[in-house]
């Protein structure tokens, strides 16, 4: 006898089962059991997963769902009637079953959701065909009318269900936990079977694999709900019998019923459920009015393209496009291209903006000439295999880049034209990574706080260690092990994290995935809700695997900034666009040469900034290296690549074949489709042939390189491959070509891809070169949100000697704006004051200028003015044109907008004659009445722009001790924070590394600690951000009166990364900064100072050394750079080029304590 687990939770049921998929599977397979059913909680996330895995073992797989059924409709939500819903096992009979599955829990989320995902017996009824139901667990009508004492109303429901499902399509579920309640229901089970004929069947509700999994599962559980497993008011499975049985165990549960066991055999062979993977479910195409033929439409759309982008017809390019209509028609994309092309001939007709390209469309010819890109594949040698290969079918993929501001008008219209119910938004699942997982077992097993971070922070973190486990971290990380082996408490901790890292702990939206489906979604997969999106409930590669068509449409932000640059720069030059700019400005290039790069596309960082300044690009052909370069792998040989583009000579090529292919990279490997043309060009292989060879290069796959290599070098006649010797190639030059290649197609990067960015790159870099003014505008208007990102453009701003003016309620538009040789700060930035109210401001202004303060109150009354938007305006200086103190306005607003109220009441009631005409004319403002006294002083006036913009805008009050803070050698603020927030993790300041910070004190508070000592909460803010001080009782003592508000200071202390929080200084010592300055001496007179670059490696075998010899390849000059070696104290010197971006990334490398530049005086000015 066998026996088939029927009603099994995996890691799908949200931080409740704990089967993993693959585990559970491998389990069953040594169980020697058939096959297993997958029932999670009110969802079907994992079915397709385990589909597979389940196929890969040679099981059965039994597609089904534990649902909820709502005790009245499941559209009531009345707590007290409908929070109690009722569990019921679903399982797939065949393809009308999953369709009818996929629907009900669809609707449950669309339709039935309180607390949970609800379906009720109306849509049961209306969708039970091709589905068996079981009785559920305790949860279940049945079990809970039986306990209820409600015997009959348990057997109504029974029957009720029995008539639903059919004779064979309802069972009875037996099931023995050693819970107290499990006899009293088995009994009730046992004697509706006698009665009614309603069959048994015996099932384990398992939560986890084996009986000792329990306590890891029980932690899960607590991790859910936010308790600690020594919680007694938690909710807790009472029972460790929760888990995959074996068949023996299960017969032993209820000998007297042999039948219950057969029973699972009997439903696993009536579900027979198949997906299948690769074939196409495309969208039909609604063609326009007036066209009937999608094939001709496209042919249409194709060749005025053509016409429009190729006016020459130069020679050769109408064959190329040929060759791809042909190929898409071949392969049943059409449709696919007509429906790409249509939304975003959309966006582009309602402006809103489209990127040129993304990933590897931009290879087509067809995507250009219909308007899906908007680069041209044959001015940039790009391949159309490279994106639809006729020799690997899949299904194209085309990402669009949209004005992040206006995507969501896309999706919309794609709904509209296709249908709501035709289009969703994809899920994704936030996964346990090895830190998080210890710190939510921590949380559970209730251990001190400090313990637990104490050995989350010896897991190795950074751009090496990304996805890295507990078991890696464990090799890797000698502190790590050391705790692990020699305290049973980590011991513990680390195992029960180890258990569920990895598992998915929510559900959330994809940024940018939506699917397009021909039926309505939920006839293919089964949808959720998260928040207001509907989503499916399958990821992105589940659906294609599926064969659902889905597009990325992305919202990139720099779009917006470059659509905002433009409206500003036609206010000046009515007509402005995108296609006025010249692709080859060398002013352009020469500022990104001299290391300009802040607020340009892709180019910001400090690397980066560093590549510019020693390759010096002179064309969107170096940028599009620069951009395919500037990554871990290939950054390796970007000194290579700058030598040879500054050096001609230094160029090699293998063989002269190569130089057409290489010459634009200066003879190195740097794209995917170099790879491509060397294998078509030197050996023969088709364009499809050689993508395929270059994904196997890039997968690793050494079975089929070296098999490749073979027909590389000699030839391969059963593919038609004549090989590199056959066209007069030497073999051991064709073995060093196929060397190289293998040595960089791995690194190799898509050049469609990189050419669109490089050309969103330049045309930002245009902007700031020509019209900073307004490019940079726009960049701060698309940063509002993130105030270390403003303070760092407005310090750009500062060094282009571009200032920035305050809000000005007669000069500001809502966005940030040009203003003659200034920018002016947008109203829209004012906190407590909405775009709404503003463009009422905006709407009224454009009657006439605001003339006086009372003028904007009498005017704007009627537009939802409030005495806090108008404070928040006075605060921020909005009003201070209008020549009257902020100091004055405070003190008098009130009155004026309860004299204005009482104005409009008379007015209502009367008092005015309303058909006489007085009615018509504008009443005029009431006297404003202002008293004698003086303005703020700078400090206030400051504070109160920093609460009402978040910034300081007429100065910082950090402005005065700048040079002192320098010579202090103070880390900026921004640059801690901004270090630590990097996807990767910190480069170049490290947890409980000392530092020196200086700011001003925008909060404080105290509190007493658990030793009864006083500790306290500081704030501390330079003009790049700011950062949480704690002070403890010591240095609290010493320095207590100084931790005030507005409070000048010097810090010193080691920063603390806590819990994946910010940044925190655990503070030992604080000075205030007008003591320091009124004991700093006098200043020196000014002398022309010679700079020197000083650095500390550990030895010259350090790989960090390797690094650094890398990048000062890309820093040539006069300058001095000094190299200490640790190890042996032996200096060297090299000549170099000092600059911050240099600096910056030899801190990035070294730490910032071993890296300094000194000055020395060379003679009086």
């Amino acid at each position: 006898m066998s026996f088939v687990h029927l009603h099994v939770h995996t890691e799908f049921s949200l931080l409740d089962g704990a089967c993993r998929i693959p585990l559970l599977v491998k389990r069953v397979k040594e169980l020697g059991q058939p096959a297993v059913a997958i029932t999670d909680h009110g969802v079907m996330y994992g079915v397709v997963d385990f589909y597979k895995a389940c196929k890969a073992e040679g099981i059965k797989p039994i597609i089904g769902c534990e649902v909820y059924v709502a005790p009245r409709n499941r559209t009531d939500r009345v707590h007290e009637l409908d929070a109690a819903m009722n569990h019921l096992i679903l399982l797939c009979r065949n393809e009308e079953g999953y369709r009818n599955l996929c629907c009900l829990d669809s609707c449950a989320f669309t339709e039935g959701f309180y607390i949970k995902p609800r379906i009720d017996k109306a849509l049961l009824r209306q969708h039970c065909g091709g589905l068996i139901a079981l009785s559920a667990c305790q949860s279940g009508e049945v079990p809970r009318r039986i306990l209820a004492g409600d015997y009959e109303g348990a057997k109504a429901a029974a029957l009720e269900m029995r008539d639903l499902f059919g004779e064979d399509g309802y069972y009875l579920e037996l099931q023995d936990h050693n819970l107290p309640n499990d006899p009293a229901i088995n009994q009730g089970l046992i004697r509706i079977h006698q009665e009614t004929g309603i069959p048994l069947v015996v099932t384990n509700d398992a939560h986890y694999l084996r009986r000792e999994d329990a306590q890891m599962q029980d932690t899960l559980m607590c991790i859910q709900m936010g308790k600690t497993v020594d919680d007694p008011n938690r909710l807790k499975m009472e029972t460790s019998e929760l888990y995959v049985k074996s068949t023996e165990e299960m017969a032993a549960l209820f000998p007297d019923y042999p039948e219950a066991v057969e029973n699972t055999l009997k439903i696993a062979d009536l579900c027979s459920m198949e997906f299948q993977f690769g074939t196409y479910h495309l969208p039909e195409f609604k063609l326009p009015e007036g066209y009937s033929d999608g094939d001709a439409y496209f042919e249409q759309l194709c060749q005025e393209g053509y016409r429009r982008r190729y006016p020459d017809d130069p020679d050769g390019y109408r064959d190329r496009l040929a060759y791809e209509m042909g190929v898409i028609r071949q392969m049943g994309f059409v449709d696919y291209f007509l429906i790409v092309s249509d939304f975003i001939g959309y966006a582009k007709r309602q402006g809103i903006p489209v990127g040129p390209g993304r990933g590897s469309a931009a290879g087509s010819m067809v995507a250009y000439c219909m308007n899906i890109t908007d680069v041209d594949p044959m001015k940039y040698s790009l391949y159309f295999e490279r994106f639809l290969n006729p020799e690997r079918v899949t299904m194209p993929d085309i990402d669009i880049d949209f004005c992040i501001r206006r995507r969501q008008e896309v999706i919309e219209y794609v709904q509209r034209k296709y249908g709501e119910d035709h289009v969703a938004q994809i899920v994704t699942f936030g996964t346990m990574a090895a830190r998080g997982a210890i710190r939510d077992v921590g949380r559970a097993l209730n251990i001190p706080y400090a313990d637990v971070d104490a050995v989350a922070k010896q897991v190795p973190s950074g751009p090496g260690a990304l996805h890295i486990t507990l078991d890696e971290a464990l090799k890797l990380s000698k502190p790590l092990r050391d705790l692990y082996e020699g305290d049973p408490r980590v011991k513990t901790l680390i195992d029960t994290a180890k258990a569920i890292e990895g598992m998915p702990r929510h559900a959330s939206t994809h940024a940018a995935g939506v699917v397009i489906t021909r039926r309505p979604v939920m006839d293919y997969v089964p949808l959720a809700k998260n928040d207001e999106s509907v989503v499916t409930q399958y990821v992105m590669t589940t659906l294609e695997e599926l064969g659902l068509l889905k597009m990325d449409f992305l919202g990139l932000r720099n779009l917006t900034i470059l659509d905002d640059t433009i409206k500003l720069v036609q206010k000046a030059r009515p007509g402005f666009s995108l296609a006025d700019i010249p692709d080859d400005d060398p002013e352009v290039f020469q500022m990104l040469s001299d290391g300009r790069t802040s607020g340009v596309f892709q180019m910001e960082s400090s690397g980066m900034t560093g590549v510019c300044v020693g390759l010096k690009p002179h064309n969107i052909e170096d940028i599009t290296a620069i951009i395919a370069l500037y990554r871990p792998g290939p950054m390796d040989s970007i000194p290579r690549f700058i030598a040879c583009k500054h050096n001609p000579d230094k160029v090699k090529y293998k063989h002269p074949a190569l130089e057409p292919i290489l010459s634009v990279t200066y003879g190195c490997i740097v794209y995917q489709e170099q790879v491509i043309e060397i294998f078509r060009r030197l050996a023969g292989y088709t364009m499809g042939q050689a993508d395929m060879v270059r994904r196997a290069i890039s997968k690793k796959k050494k079975a089929q390189i070296e098999k490749e290599r073979h027909t590389f070098v000699h030839g391969d006649e059963e593919r038609g491959i004549a090989g590199c010797m056959a066209n007069g190639i030497p073999q051991q030059t064709a073995e060093d070509i196929y060397d190289e290649i293998e040595a960089f197609a791995q690194y190799a990067f898509n050049k469609a891809h990189a050419v669109s960015y490089a050309i969103v790159a330049y045309h930002t870099a245009w902007f700031k070169c020509h019209y900073t003014k307004e490019y940079m505008a726009a960049l701060l208007t698309s940063v509002l949100d993130s105030s270390e990102k403003v303070a760092e453009y407005i310090a750009e701003c500062k060094d282009c000697g571009i200032p920035l003016l305050p809000p000005d309620i007669n000069e500001s538009d809502a966005d940030f704006t040009v203003s003659g040789d200034h920018i002016r700060f947008g109203l829209v930035a004012v906190k407590g004051v909405g775009r709404g109210f503003i463009n009422d401001v905006l709407t009224e202004r454009r009657k006439g200028p605001f003339v006086s303060f009372s003028d904007f109150c009498q005017r704007m009354f009627d537009s939802d003015l409030n005495k806090r938007v108008l404070e928040s305006l006075i605060k921020c200086g909005a009003f201070d044109s209008m020549g009257v103190f902020r100091s004055q306005l405070l003190e008098a607003y009130e009155s004026l907008v309860d004299s204005i109220a009482q104005n409009k009441r008379k007015n209502l009631e009367g008092q005015f004659d309303l058909f006489g005409g007085g009615g018509d004319e504008p009443q005029s403002a009431p006297q404003l009445n202002l008293k004698p006294i003086p303005e703020f002083s700078r400090r206030e006036l400051m504070t109160m722009e920093k609460e009402t913009t978040g910034l300081y805008l007429t100065g910082h009050p950090m402005d005065e001790y700048r040079d002192l803070v320098k010579k202090r050698k103070a880390a900026s603020i921004g640059a801690i924070l901004s270090d630590f927030s990097q996807e990767g993790g910190p480069t170049t300041f490290r947890d409980e590394q000392r530092v020196t910070i200086a700011g001003v004190v925008s909060a404080s508070r105290t509190r007493t600690t658990r030793n009864n000592t006083l500790m306290a909460y500081v704030t501390l803010e330079d003009d790049t951000g700011s950062m949480e001080m704690l002070v403890f009782a010591r240095a609290l003592g010493e320095c207590g009166p100084y931790l005030k508000e507005n409070m000048p200071l010097l810090a010193e202390g080691r920063i603390s990364v806590r819990d994946e929080k910010a940044p925190q200084l655990m503070c030992d010592r604080v000075t205030p900064l007008d003591h320091l300055r009124d004991n700093g001496g006098t200043a020196e007179p000014a002398q022309a100072q010679a700079k020197k670059l000083y650095i500390r490696v550990p030895s010259l075998s350090d790989p960090r050394w390797d690094r650094v010899r890398l990048v000062l390849t890309m820093f040539p000059g006069t300058e001095q750079l000094v190299i200490r070696c640790a190890d042996t104290g032996k200096l060297l010197s090299s000549p170099c080029l000092i600059h911050p971006a240099f600096v910056q990334e030899l801190r990035e490398l070294l730490g910032p304590d071993n890296v300094v530049v000194k000055e020395s005086s060379i003679g009086k000015e």
